[in-house]
Parts: structure tokens; sequence; C-alpha cells
């Protein structure tokens, strides 16, 4: 993960990447979630889990209400929330994100909608290169209302064959999330020309620009500012 990609190299792979293809699951727009909350509280929470933590956090900080993304580990225990630890694959934690929006200008459902649609749940144990349980896609719900939306919007995308492959996600109870290491917060803003970054990362941001415009902040949230 060395080495540094110029930006009209970046701009043109963006291009390239921000077009649907044959092999791009999510290349359409995915339908509202039928099953939704009413906003009751100026703030909320989701945790998720969907592959590498720069991506997932880099996406989230360009959406519209959301207030704070933190890249972390949730699944596992505590002890054992360490990058190396969690690398192994052996801990039960995965690489997540803790999203803190505000439920009047976006949804837990549509949440999960972009969620579904920057990465493939179709796939178990993996998102592009990254192989392992760490990587796995998996929504960890705090309460029942979480976990009503999240089951009945797998169901709706599943019976409106949204993806040509069954739906791999998993649901469960959220038991703790654990911030990551400094380094890797922001990642993804402190680093765009990183190769990773810019092979599976930037294309995630575009197709949420190009899918959802609405949802779409040109601003990223960053930790740091937050005092992270």
């Amino acid at each position: 993960m060395t080495g540094i990609i110029r930006p009209l190299a970046v701009a043109a792979l963006l291009a390239f990447c921000a077009g649907p293809s044959v092999a791009d699951e999510a290349a359409n727009v995915l339908p509202s979630p039928a099953v939704d909350n009413e906003p009751e509280q100026p703030t909320e929470t989701a945790v998720l889990a969907g592959g590498c933590f720069w991506g997932m956090q880099g996406v989230f900080q360009h959406v519209k209400g959301v207030k704070r993304v933190l890249a972390g580990y949730s699944g596992g225990a505590r002890d054992t929330a360490q990058y190396e630890m969690v690398g192994t694959g052996t801990t039960g934690n995965a690489e997540s994100v803790q999203i803190v929006f505000d439920p009047k200008v976006i949804s837990y459902g549509q949440i999960l909608r972009i969620y579904f649609s920057v990465m493939d749940p179709t796939t178990l144990d993996y998102q592009g290169p990254d192989e392992g349980t760490q990587y796995r896609s998996e929504i960890f719900y705090a309460n029942l209302d979480q976990q009503r939306i999240a089951k009945a919007y797998i169901a709706q995308l599943t019976k409106a064959h949204a993806f040509s492959d069954p739906i791999m996600t998993q649901l469960g109870a959220l038991r703790g999330f654990y911030p990551a290491e400094v380094y890797h917060q922001d990642y993804l803003i402190l680093h765009p020309y990183q190769p990773y970054i810019v092979i599976n990362d930037l294309p995630k941001i575009a197709k949420l620009k190009r899918l959802y415009p609405q949802f779409y902040a040109d601003k990223p949230v960053r930790v740091a500012r937050n005092g992270g």
C-alpha cells in the first residue's frame, strides 16, 4: 500500500469506476426502505461492517446529516480490538464504522440503503481484495427498531431481486464498538492518492454521488475536527 497516484490519474480512474458495469452489483439505485423509523431523538447511531473501514468511513463522511463517523471494530471483545489482532481473522471483531447522524435529515433506513449500494452484500467474509471474517458485511443493531428496519430491508431487496446472488450480510446485536487507532481515522481524507484508496475506495464515493446526489455532501465530516 505504498506509492503515489497523481490527480489526473485519479480523475481518469474515477470516471471509469463511476460508470455502471456488468460486474457492479449495485450499479443502479436501490429502492427506498418500505419500513423505516420516525425521528424521535436529535441524533441516532448506526454501526456497520462492510469491508475495509477506510472506505466505509470515507463514504459516510460525505453523507448529509451525518455528524461523525469513526472507524473501529465490533463483533468481538474489547481486549482483542486492535488492528494487528483483528487482522488475524480470529477475534470475532470486524472492521466497522460508527455513524452518528441526524434522523431528521437522513433516516436509519436510508443509511442502510447507501450501505448496501456501496459494498457488495453478496460476498461472505470478503470485500474486494480483502478476505477474512474481519471484512464481513454485518449490521450491528442497537435496538429492536434498528433490527426490524434492517431485517425488513434485506427482505425487501431479496424480494426485488436487487442483487443477482443472495444477500450474505449478517444481522447481529451491538455489544460494543471500539474505535480504531488514531492513524486509521480520516485515512481516506488524509491519503487520497494512496493506491488502495484510489482503486477500492474513491469509486465508492463516486458511486454515492452518482446514485444518491440528494444525500451527497461535498465537504466531508472529519474526525479530527470533532476532537477525535
